[in-house]
């Protein structure tokens, strides 16, 4: 998820901001200075807007504690921010300042690659500014990244303690942790006032989520230590300092868990109660005041496109077609007599297709695709000629959260080398985790996919760090989707069971496509969306109800992936055609990576200007042949 304003709790809890240029709250922990960007040939006016660019970014992340934490800068580390609406209200502010101040730059002047930083600092400042008509339009606390499971994981994942001043910063975000639960609370009360309530489904997930948080030692009489307890424990452990300050550290730590995260939680589940009794089972935004509008918008917003909700509905339908009948010639490949609907059954129940649910399986499982990722890693010559730096680690999700956390994910690396990226696999039922998917799952959030998109944005150079830490979802989703596609032609997904896997994971965005625009806009049931998985693919029925249910809380989303990868496609095929011999996939994929993020009508001008200077030498070839005759 990519954010615009300061990155809030509630922000990070939602996806809903929808402009995209600033701050990515996923940002890795570079510590930054406020340095300007450069290109070689800068002009005075070019430098000028850098300078200006950078200035923006870095006001958007002095006014944010937690971006601070995920960049790596620790001025205010030991705070959490602040999150109620005055604060939105300075966002929105800082963002109509920061457009007024793009007025004094003379954007004839400005160099190429300058032209397109300010065309996307412009176009994000004018959506973030026209979008805030629906900041409420979310659910702060919702199954997928809500409020009450983000202070955790920021806690046990971004805080690093590598002193004891950064050990007592912790403790003072242990301390305000009451305070932001008042704010979370203040937040939900203000969208219920405004009948904007996340549907039943998602309180018993976000019930027992919080009270996982708080259940273990301080917080009860037991010797299994809590989330944050065990945490902060191995934290203060690892420091070289004497074992009475380690003592008096850890005894502050338990009083804040005490005194402030077990009384802030306790309000927000109570809350949480009193909001599952009003909640009703109306999945789609169709429900929200002006609800199609907002729907519209994030379909803009998350593909980059002004494709219709109906288009994209139609689209989908087509391409859920299409996969099935490539699914029907890999069942003559491996002599399946059966129906699709027969062969799907038979991949999804037989249980060669899965590792046992026990830590021998998922051992298995997370070695199996460090193996994978190690493999491809060492192909990667043979269609890139830009590599990451950062590295890549594979790892299991945490227990406290994998029962509602998505399948898979990404998270970025610290770009000056302090953590690599992570790819994290959600173990908690292997019925989920069929090993004919691990290839493309393990490319599509590793290596090619998004380790090295994401990885390769941080590290490039001459483009101002708004660039670098923001994010199109429909480039970066459709970048992943497209990297689940091409080592095919490099020979791998060698056994057809795993070719099968990359189809059924294409087939997942195509089927995404089909029951996101019918859930918000034709008023699909939750039931009629896990319906429509379970009756088109072979995943088992808990996928589909988690993507059903990602669908509902985070609105148009889940578009991206299947139309940001047609792109792609179209894109290369086009210029495949267009270059004939001279095509080279390397440098492809380096035109496409070596802007950083980018929407995807700017990521086609880049593909036709590339087509047509590479064809330049031969057109004038032509022109001077002409001219003689």
């Amino acid at each position: 998820m990519r954010l615009t304003t300061k990155t809030t709790l509630i922000a990070v809890a939602l996806t809903s901001l929808l402009s995209n240029a600033a701050i990515a709250h996923t940002a890795g922990h570079q510590p930054l200075t406020n340095t300007v960007a450069s290109t070689k040939t800068a002009t005075t006016e070019s430098e000028k807007a850098n300078e200006l660019f950078e200035s923006m970014f870095m006001e958007n992340v002095m006014a944010s504690p937690i971006s601070q934490t995920y960049l790596r800068i620790k001025t205010d580390y030991d705070k959490w921010g602040d999150f109620s609406d005055k604060s939105a209200d300075e966002d929105l502010a800082r963002a109509k300042k920061h457009l007024k101040q793009l007025e004094t730059i003379n954007v004839a002047k400005l160099d190429k690659q300058t032209a397109l930083s300010y065309k996307l600092m412009k176009q994000g400042l004018e959506q973030q500014i026209s979008d805030d008509k629906w900041r409420y339009h979310n659910y702060p606390v919702n199954q997928m990244r809500g409020s009450h499971s983000f202070i955790a994981t920021f806690l046990i994942n971004q805080h690093q303690v590598e002193n004891v001043s950064d050990a007592q910063a912790y403790i003072s975000r242990l301390n305000g942790v009451k305070h932001v639960t008042e704010q979370v609370i203040d937040a939900l009360k203000i969208r219920a006032d405004k009948n904007i309530i996340a549907p039943k489904f998602v309180f018993p997930y976000v019930i027992s989520d919080s009270e996982n948080i708080i259940k273990g030692a301080p917080f009860t009489d037991t010797e299994v230590k809590s989330t944050l307890w065990g945490d902060i424990n191995r934290k203060i452990e690892k420091l070289d300092i004497t074992q009475a300050q380690k003592d008096e550290l850890l005894a502050a730590a338990k009083t804040a868990l005490i005194k402030s995260v077990k009384p802030g939680y306790d309000n927000l589940i109570s809350y949480l109660h009193e909001l599952e009794a009003k909640a009703d089972s109306r999945d789609g935004v169709w429900k929200l005041p002006l609800g199609e509008d907002f729907y519209n918008t994030r379909l803009n917003r998350i593909t980059t496109t002004d494709m219709s909700s109906e288009t994209i509905h139609q689209l989908g339908l087509a391409e859920v077609e299409r996969i099935h009948n490539e699914m029907r010639a890999i069942m003559k490949k491996v002599n399946y007599t059966g129906n699709l609907a027969e062969f799907m059954a038979f991949m999804r129940d037989d249980e060669q297709f899965y590792y046992p649910n026990t830590d021998e399986g998922k051992t298995r499982y997370i070695t199996e695709a460090k193996d994978l990722i190690d493999n491809m890693e060492s192909r990667l010559g043979e269609v890139f000629n830009i590599k990451p730096k950062a590295g890549l680690i594979v790892k299991p999700v945490e227990a406290f959260r994998e029962k509602s956390a998505g399948k898979a994910f990404y998270d970025q690396p610290a770009p000056d080398g302090s953590r690599p990226g992570t790819y994290y696999a959600n173990l908690y039922d292997m019925k989920a985790m069929p090993t004919y998917q691990m290839e493309a799952l393990a490319y599509h959030e590793g290596i090619p996919g998004h380790h090295m998109q994401i990885a390769i944005a941080q590290e490039l150079e001459g483009i101002p760090k708004f660039r670098k830490f923001g994010g199109y979802t429909a480039y970066i989703e459709g970048w992943g989707l497209y990297t689940e596609y091409f080592p095919k032609e490099m020979g791998l997904y060698a056994d057809p069971y795993s070719d099968f896997g990359r189809l059924a994971m294409e087939l997942w965005r195509a089927c995404r496509l089909v029951v996101d625009t019918g859930i918000h806009t034709q008023q699909w049931t939750r039931e009629q969306g896990i319906q429509y998985y379970v009756d088109n693919t072979p995943n088992a029925k808990s996928d589909a109800i988690k993507m059903v249910e990602r669908h509902v809380v985070m609105p148009g989303q889940a578009t991206a992936y299947k139309v940001g990868m047609i792109k792609v496609l179209e894109l290369r095929e086009n210029a495949k055609l267009k270059l004939g011999d001279k095509f080279d996939i390397r440098q492809f994929h380096t035109l496409v990576l070596q802007n950083g993020p980018v929407p995807l009508d700017v990521l086609e001008a880049e593909v036709d200007n590339w087509i047509n200077q590479t064809n330049k030498p031969e057109l004038l070839s032509q022109s001077a042949d002409s001219n003689r005759g």
